[in-house]
């Protein structure tokens, strides 16, 4: 095991991504005097509010990305606050991202692309309002100042009238958002965007100067996590209920602590393997950990619910040790910053069709390993919350999406109702 820890831990020191960041490490820049939306506000911490994992390059736009076409991405606030930022991806990108306009609002209406007026704010790059985001690099807006909601939806919009090749992007949002031809980041109505997408588009992260959170949980998972089988537009993924009731708990006068909680999910992803391509389609936990988690703003805690696809893709000869160890080197990093690791048992999966006898004795010896304590600061065990009491190696009726793996609403629900919040005290175990 130890052998496996070293290996994998050393991956992560040369694996980390390409996706270069400019701008998060500068200074908070705010632009006008005191009557401008871009003056400073009042003191805060700055959090992340929302976030995403690219995956790769989205298909169809090889050629000409979204040149000429309004972009205009719906997420949802875990927080809410005075200021607030966006971060960009050209990750996958084969050409310099050319963005002359790029605007935030708070949404009007949920099934529209309408924003509410006052809250509609150009973003600025460095004081500029057009920014070229270099191939496999990511910027970081101006701060602006208004007021975002927490538990609400923001327009995050880009406009770009060259070709860049493939559109950085997240494929299941799980949110419908829209595209309008021609350059309308301004527009409050909503009326030019005729076009829905169910992906989000070079944006990865929204912070937000909070003065109702002081730190951000981020959660580092695979499609159970990004809700890949979750209703549309009810964001009813997971970490979206584990927001809800740790604020519920938080106005009921418990003694948590105010954190955000932002879904690092990606769909198909593995602790140890990369996806194809370079860079990697769907890079592995190990490579996105710095980029995914360390790079959200004011981390104090991380979930990891990883492992399962570590199993269903190498069928017959995925390895237990190797799989713990890539997970203890996930909690290793986070340990190297001070971060808190929360830790998920793999749940059941018979009935879907690449379940083996092979890998559900990989899935149990995995589980043993994480229940003894070894692997994580603390343990949710999501297996035990959601698997038939008759057949543990499925789901309970109710919580299966249908196809033996993903999780229903309902499932998704019983996850972040099996999560103790008081998990979530603290920092990581002092290093001797």
């Amino acid at each position: 095991m130890l052998a496996a820890v070293l290996a994998v831990s050393a991956v992560i020191f040369v694996g980390v991504s390409a996706d270069t960041l400019y701008g998060r490490d500068a200074p908070v820049r705010d632009g006008g005097g005191a009557g401008s939306p871009f003056a400073p506000a009042s003191a805060g911490t700055w959090v992340t509010a929302w976030a995403t994992a690219p995956g790769g390059g989205e298909p169809g736009t090889e050629a000409g990305g979204l040149a000429g076409r309004t972009v205009r991405n719906v997420v949802h606030t875990t927080a809410g606050g005075t200021r607030a930022r966006v971060t960009l991806s050209n990750l996958y990108g084969r050409a310099p991202l050319t963005l002359t306009h790029a605007s935030l609002a708070v949404s009007a209406d949920a099934d529209s692309a309408a924003a509410l007026a006052e809250t509609m704010r150009p973003l600025t790059f460095a004081g500029n309002p057009s920014v070229v985001v270099p191939v496999g690099g990511q910027v970081v807006s101006d701060a602006v100042r208004v007021r975002i909601p927490r538990d609400a939806h923001v327009l995050i919009s880009t406009y770009s009238p060259v070709p860049s090749g493939p559109v950085t992007y997240h494929k299941h949002a799980r949110q419908i958002s829209w595209v309008a031809e021609g350059e309308h980041t301004a527009d409050t109505t909503g009326a030019p965007y005729d076009g829905q997408s169910t992906v989000w588009r070079y944006v990865t992260a929204l912070d937000v100067l909070s003065d109702d959170s002081e730190g951000t949980v981020v959660v580092l998972g695979d499609s159970l996590t990004d809700g890949i089988s979750a209703t549309v537009g009810a964001d009813a993924r997971w970490p979206d209920v584990l927001s809800d009731r740790l604020r519920t708990a938080l106005a009921s006068g418990r003694d948590l602590p105010h954190y955000s909680v932002v879904n690092a999910g990606l769909s198909g992803n593995r602790v140890l393997a990369d996806g194809p391509g370079r860079p990697p389609r769907n890079p592995s936990a190990l490579r996105r950990f710095g980029r995914d988690v360390l790079g959200r703003a004011d981390v104090r805690v991380v979930v990891v619910v990883l492992g399962v696809n570590d199993i269903l893709r190498a069928p017959g000869t995925a390895d237990p040790d190797r799989i713990v160890g890539g997970l203890t080197a996930l909690t290793e990093r986070a340990h190297t910053r001070g971060l808190k690791v929360v830790g998920a048992t793999l749940m059941p999966y018979r009935g879907h069709h690449g379940y083996t006898a092979y890998g559900e004795d990989v899935r149990q010896r995995v589980n043993a390993e994480i229940r003894d304590g070894g692997v994580f600061d603390e343990v949710v065990d999501f297996d035990e919350a959601v698997r038939d009491a008759y057949d543990p190696r499925r789901f309970r009726a109710g919580y299966d999406s249908g196809d033996g793996l993903h999780p229903s609403d309902a499932g998704y629900a019983r996850m972040a109702e099996a999560f103790e919040l008081d998990a979530l005290k603290g920092g990581a175990p002092a290093r001797l």
